[in-house]
């Protein structure tokens, strides 16, 4: 994987960098940058979790595909919607630009917006609730939507909000149906891909996951720790199955940001209040830096 970047610009946008951390705003050129609020990102979980556990299938499920397009519409980006089936289930991924859909992107971000059927991870008659899915679900989905609001309009970018990602092992369903279908469909080979999943936790902890590739990982890693977050541990802790692993099969440079040591992880108390909204900042301005610094024109 190239990036090209000249030496002056990295200087300037970096000088950039630090001034929109410092006044939450920096003008370069005719646009101003933007800073990833964690508030703002908090304020989407809430919205989503408010809907109800997002089940495939049902009317929870829908009003988190409408709000999700409605956010992104409100924002100026194009939005479609990839509806098929993977063995038979309904997949119905949510997939956002703003250049053309016949233009190949240089990045993809990626989180699902569904959450589990059951929290067989509870006890007792909990196992045969619902999982709410503030963290497992909703997190990811309220990062991409904040970086959908303070990236740089110019960056060849798709959003992908996948389907069908948390049911595995439930009445036949596999695992990653959202993902493993859009690979199918889409042939397109973006430079980097990075999968946010988990990443609310009010202690959180991101280890490297192990099937991540290297490159990403570090870069990612680094990046954190430059901008003074400790959350990020530069560490083998997990090697999980989740929406980067069908990318890596087409050897596609993808990386997943998870925290798997979450202790509410399908069960009914993954609810707002285990969410925290500095933990969804430190991941936001980890990845909003780290991109600008790499994929802007």
């Amino acid at each position: 994987m190239t990036r090209w970047s000249p030496p002056i610009q990295t200087r300037i946008w970096s000088l950039s960098i630090v001034l929109l951390l410092l006044t939450g705003t920096v003008a370069c050129g005719p646009q101003e940058i933007l800073l990833f609020d964690g508030q703002r990102a908090y304020e989407h979980v809430q919205a989503q979790v408010a809907l109800g556990a997002r089940l495939p299938g049902s009317p929870a499920h829908a009003a988190a595909r409408e709000y999700i397009r409605q956010e992104l519409a409100d924002l100026g980006w194009d939005v479609v919607l990839q509806e098929t089936t993977w063995n038979e289930f309904a997949v119905k991924n949510i997939i956002a630009t703003r250049q053309p859909f016949h233009q190949e992107p240089r990045l993809l971000l990626g989180a699902h917006y569904d959450s589990r059927l059951f929290a067989d991870q509870d006890i007792g008659q909990a196992r045969f609730e619902p999982v709410p899915g503030a963290n497992d679900g909703a997190s990811g989905v309220a990062v991409l939507l904040e970086l959908a609001r303070v990236l740089p309009k110019e960056i060849s970018l798709w959003l992908v909000f996948f389907d069908a990602e948390d049911n595995g092992g439930i009445e036949g369903r596999e695992w990653i149906m959202g993902s493993l279908a859009f690979v199918a469909e889409f042939p397109i080979r973006p430079e980097a891909v990075v999968i946010v999943d988990m990443v609310g936790d009010r202690d959180l902890n991101l280890y490297y996951e192990a099937n991540s590739s290297l490159i990403l990982r570090q870069e990612i890693w680094e990046q954190a720790a430059s901008l003074g977050y400790t959350q990020f541990i530069p560490q083998v802790k997990y090697s999980l199955l989740d929406d980067h692993i069908p990318f890596l099969k087409a050897n596609i440079e993808s990386v997943l940001l998870i925290d798997f040591d979450y202790p509410y992880w399908h069960t009914t108390a993954d609810t707002v209040d285990k969410v925290s909204p500095q933990s969804l900042e430190a991941v936001g301005r980890t990845l909003q830096t780290w991109i600008i610094q790499n994929f802007q024109p």
